[in-house]
């Protein structure tokens, strides 16, 4: 289901049981959109994460470790400056609308109390969390500034009055008196969906066809079903998270209609479990998806440059193989030089090396015999100079775009947090300039590689990047372990850490290893592996880059449901 108003409805009322009567302690802007308050509550800290993102605006628990920008933000800086140490007094819902008020009080620096208003606002692309002083109804900061010429209804800028959003004209279906709710059911002409949302205030799609499904079953007993749905949201939750039709759907109780069609289905504890559980991938994403494609651009364009100078430079080869008939044309017109005329374009003397058969040699008409002579002579010391160091230049070519295409492929599996360390490969390989000094670099924590554990219980890990492929297979790995890359193309390294794996080990970690490279969605993807003791980085290489020998050969096909298979 989308995050409508029936479901902030709920998770208000969650988050008031663990949060009311807390005290901020710490306030961090880890990406534009969002924001994460921890909440000291109950002898617990609570991380309370507020989003504005235009397609996954919520308002939730989490537990994800998000790193923070070393710089932090204006908007940030201006709630640490209200909000910092502030007690949360109240958090409500505006009727059933996806906009949240969280009240808080604070004593400023002259020891008056202060009432502070963080709003969010969960309206598609114009999302947005606003902090408002209580008394005078003022702006004090926004995390997206809107001015007139951007939004003609409303200003949201620090200093001006905050104005609601436009009102939705329909009755909250959750305080509807009874008379009202049995006229509107009852002047329907077809009770579906698109009716109900057109007549209740915060119904989404997928509550709405739930809804309407079940009064349409007791016709008889609309105002009895209507009830007995909305007691069933209050007293009987049952967070629950279905795949079906490759989609997934989040429900706060058995949605009948999407269950009955359900491929797997997961139920948990808390709805902010299930918000965990369903938004985490998909914002995470999203996040890398915008923060990659800088650097994907960027190395496709890397990639782009060296591709051309391999053509180049592989037409240079193949133009030293002509190098020996450049000096010939040399010798010939020195030989002949008394019966090449001047001012020609080009003339006809007999090859004495090739059985005097007559050979059309092409002159410069501006040059003299003799100079027409030297240029042959110029070329073919070029061409034989060349051919000396081509065959390197081909090869660091070759390397070159080995190496990039390995990171093309890493973006594309990379998280939010991957990105970073990306980044500073990039950086260190010449590719990017640095934006940040040595202090900054240190505050961001790299991320670490994917840990699995196969159906025997044994560990794997998979790099992710270039930088955890190296630390993997030289460092961390054991001598004895075993590591896996698929064959002549891109992708992740991967350390079975045992000595002596299973048949069937062998097969989940090298499907990991097809999964994590440029072939996961293609079959029998060939898969090499070896133990460790048998690789080596020859110096001078490019991160990543590994040689081996005594290897074998396996050949999978990759599936997602690997990683479900063998997730820690």
């Amino acid at each position: 289901m989308s995050f409508d108003g029936v479901f902030t409805h709920l998770i208000i009322q969650e988050l008031n049981q663990q949060l009311i009567g807390g005290r901020i302690s710490k306030i961090h802007q880890p990406y534009e959109n969002e924001i994460v308050l921890t909440i000291r509550s109950q002898g617990k800290n609570h991380k309370l994460l507020l989003s504005a993102h235009p397609s996954y605006a919520r308002i939730q628990l989490t537990k994800v470790a998000y790193a923070n920008p070393a710089t932090p933000r204006n908007f940030v800086m201006m709630l640490r400056k209200y909000l910092d140490g502030a007690i949360l007094e109240a958090m409500n819902q505006v009727e059933n609308d996806r906009i949240i008020h969280l009240h808080f009080t604070k004593r400023d620096e002259l020891g008056d109390l202060q009432d502070i208003i963080l709003i969010l606002e969960m309206m598609g692309r114009h999302s947005t969390i606003v902090l408002v002083n209580q008394a005078t109804n003022k702006i004090l900061d926004v995390i997206k500034h809107v001015g007139s010429s951007q939004n003609t209804y409303r200003t949201l800028l620090p200093g001006v009055e905050y104005i609601e959003p436009p009102k939705q004209n329909r009755p909250s279906p959750f305080t509807i008196t009874d008379e009202a709710l049995f006229a509107i059911l009852s002047e329907a002409k077809e009770l579906n969906a698109k009716y109900l949302q057109q007549h209740f205030q915060g119904l989404g799609q997928d509550t709405a066809t739930e809804l309407a499904e079940r009064l349409n079953q007791n016709a008889n007993e609309k105002l009895r079903t209507w009830h007995q749905f909305f007691n069933e949201l209050k007293t009987h939750l049952q967070p629950t998270l279905i795949e079906s039709a490759g989609k997934e759907y989040f429900m706060p109780i058995i949605y009948h209609h999407y269950v009955h069609q359900a491929t797997k289905k997961q139920t948990f504890n808390h709805l902010n479990d299930l918000l965990e559980a369903y938004y985490l991938d998909k914002a995470e994403r999203d996040r890398a998806k915008q923060q990659g494609n800088e650097l994907i651009k960027k190395v496709e364009n890397e990639r782009k440059r060296n591709v051309l100078k391999l053509e180049k430079r592989q037409r240079t080869l193949q133009e030293s193989e002509n190098a020996e008939l450049f000096r010939q044309k040399g010798e010939l017109l020195t030989t002949y030089l008394s019966m090449v005329p001047k001012g020609e374009e080009k003339v006809i003397l007999d090859n004495y090396y090739n059985e005097n058969q007559p050979l059309t040699i092409v002159l410069n008409p501006a040059l003299s015999p003799s100079q027409n002579a030297q240029k042959y002579f110029q070329r073919y010391q070029k061409l034989k100079n060349a051919v000396k160091l081509i065959h390197e230049q081909i090869a660091e070519a070759q390397a070159e775009i080995a190496y990039l295409d390995s990171v093309l492929a890493q973006l594309e599996i990379a998280s939010a947090m991957d990105m970073e360390v990306i980044r500073e490969e990039l950086v260190a390989q010449g590719y990017l300039k640095n934006r940040q000094n040595k202090q900054q670099r240190k505050l961001n924590q790299p991320s670490k590689p994917e840990k699995y554990v196969t159906s025997r219980g044994t560990e794997i890990l998979v790099g992710k990047n270039n930088l955890q492929n190296d630390q993997l297979t030289l460092k961390t790995a054991k001598k004895t372990d075993y590591w896996f890359h698929t064959k002549d193309i891109p992708g992740s390294h991967v350390i079975l850490k045992t000595a002596t794996p299973s048949d069937e080990e062998l097969l989940e970690a090298a499907e990991l290893a097809a999964y994590f490279s440029k072939y996961r969605y293609s079959a029998q993807v060939p898969v090499d592996y070896v133990q460790v003791k048998y690789i080596k980085k020859p110096n001078g290489a490019k991160p990543g880059f590994v040689i081996y020998t005594n290897q074998k050969t396996l050949f999978v096909t990759p599936s997602a449901d690997i990683i479900e298979k063998l997730s820690k």
